[in-house]
């Protein structure tokens, strides 16, 4: 570390520490996780969208406005963000891998401030649905009890629609994995919903926690933005769908090699057709949704955006009531970004921009930084560390991030010069890589053959002339010191592949 980064570490560390003493406790940590939800908030500009929680909180603490996932699709991202280490580490690159079977001793954040003696509660989607992990919280992750999903109407017609494909011979993991239609809007109050819900039993459990003796780490993750777009109705009616703007790059990236998509995921975009109203939409290969389909699915995203923002809300308004703000650290991240219509895209599980860049921002009490932005870049595994310094809970030297504590001082100063991410491909009967690193005027990716570690392809866009990375320059003349030299910087992040990455 420079001497310029270790004064701001040492005083915002100083300034941070200070408090606590004054106030005689450690503080508390509220951690807050909202799947898929991109960065297109008021907070980052768009008028057009209602998010005045999310924003308040984004102004009073440090919004981190370059912010990249390590792999943009939930269980690799989440395990990555938890442990502190990157996907090639963890050995979780894709949603059926649970990170203690590649990884079972490893110390996730919240189990190693259980450590210092925090307790640690979860409610919701922090990791993957699937791998709750028990170790790293003081009770069994809490699930809302009650609330609603699909209508019974729509629950018949995805009977029905099952029924069919069935009948029609479709195979059983393709009924399996139907769902209902891509929207619905509902005539219930937010605590029919199993977010409205957890938000409720989530604030009874801060009440909880509050009168404890110890310090807790109170995590809560949301579902929505995710699909199935379903929300209360009044959140639907804040928008007007005719005037909502459309994506104006509906196409794959120009020179972009196949594989960057992907033979079989399509980029991510088989995810919308396992919606019964969605089942034949055609692949970005072939065109775009019709204008009808597009205004439907971003209404859908943009009510529910604004529903989970409302939920941060009563969680923010929680703290405040029970006189906590001043001695909590506020954290709020997105697993990734998502794609509503860019690159012909209704999904995320690319290496672009669009997909790996998400909202996260921590409001640290007594952070000399708070109320400005950050434009730094910054990674999702620096939040491990990060946490770790603000709460004065020693840093395991496992961690492959950086703590971001001198952003949280000095917001125009930098900790790194490039970010990095990475995805997996299946194409042409073969398995890639595809290692991405952002830095401030470039996105480099190189797709790496994981039979031979060999270079199979590369992309390179240019984000001060480009920002929506709509022509890939990687083969086009001019460009090969630029590469050369990108491609060295990548390799310094990422240790490079020679065999076969594959599971234990």
């Amino acid at each position: 570390m420079n001497s310029v980064l270790r004064f701001f570490f040492v005083v915002t560390a100083v300034v941070v520490a200070s408090y606590a003493a004054s106030s005689g406790a450690r503080p508390n940590v509220l951690f807050i996780a909202v799947d898929d939800m991109r960065c297109e908030l008021g907070c980052f500009g768009a008028k057009h969208v209602i998010s005045p929680n999310i924003d308040r909180l984004a102004a009073s603490g440090v919004l981190f406005t370059r912010a990249y996932c390590q792999q943009a699709v939930c269980n690799p991202s989440r395990a990555s963000l938890m442990t502190g280490l990157r996907p090639d580490t963890t050995k979780v690159w894709d949603l059926v891998t649970d990170l203690r079977t590649t990884i079972p001793d490893v110390v996730t954040l919240p189990q190693h401030f259980r450590g210092q003696g925090y307790r640690a509660v979860a409610y919701g989607k922090i990791y993957h649905n699937t791998f709750p992990d028990a170790p790293s919280w003081d009770e069994p992750t809490h699930g809302p009890r009650g609330g609603t999903a699909y209508s019974e109407v729509n629950q018949r017609r995805l009977a029905e629609f099952r029924q069919q494909m069935k009948t029609n011979g479709k195979p059983p993991a393709a009924v399996t994995r139907m769902r209902g239609p891509a929207t619905e809007i509902q005539e219930q109050p937010d605590d029919m919903n199993f977010d409205g819900r957890q938000t409720g039993e989530a604030l009874e459990k801060m009440k909880e926690l509050a009168a404890g003796a110890t310090p807790f780490f109170l995590a809560v993750g949301y579902i929505r933005p995710h699909l199935p777009f379903i929300t209360p109705k009044k959140y639907w009616d804040l928008y007007d769908r005719a005037k909502i703007p459309l994506a104006t790059n509906g196409y794959l990236p120009r020179g972009a090699p196949p594989v960057a998509f992907g033979d079989r995921s399509m980029g991510g975009f088989y995810e919308l057709r396992d919606y019964l109203d969605y089942a034949d939409a055609p692949s970005p290969f072939d065109g775009p949704l019709t204008e009808a389909q597009q205004r439907e699915l971003k209404h859908g995203y943009y009510a529910s955006v604004t529903f989970i923002d409302a939920q941060v809300g009563r969680l923010l308004e929680g703290l405040d009531k029970l006189g906590l703000a001043q001695n909590t650290i506020v954290v709020l991240w997105s697993d990734h970004g998502w794609k509503l219509g860019e690159h012909g895209g209704w999904c995320k599980q690319t290496n672009y921009e669009i997909d790996t860049h998400a909202p996260m921002m921590i409001r640290a009490p007594g952070a000399k930084g708070n109320g400005r932005p950050s434009r730094a870049l910054v990674e999702y595994v620096d939040i491990y560390p990060t946490l770790c310094e603000l709460a004065g809970v020693p840093v395991p030297s496992t961690l492959e991030g950086r703590s971001l504590v001198p952003l949280l001082g000095d917001p125009t100063a930098t900790v790194k010069d490039a970010a990095f991410s990475q995805f997996p491909r299946k194409h042409g009967g073969g398995d890639y890589m595809g290692y991405a690193m952002r830095t401030e005027s470039h996105r480099y990716i190189e797709w790496i053959d994981k039979a031979t570690g060999a270079t199979f392809a590369r992309e390179l866009y240019d984000e001060d002339r480009d920002p929506e990375e709509n022509t890939n320059l990687a083969d086009l003349p001019g460009q090969a010191a630029t590469i050369r030299a990108l491609s060295e910087r990548l390799w310094r992040g990422f240790k490079r592949p020679v065999v076969a990455l594959t599971k234990p």
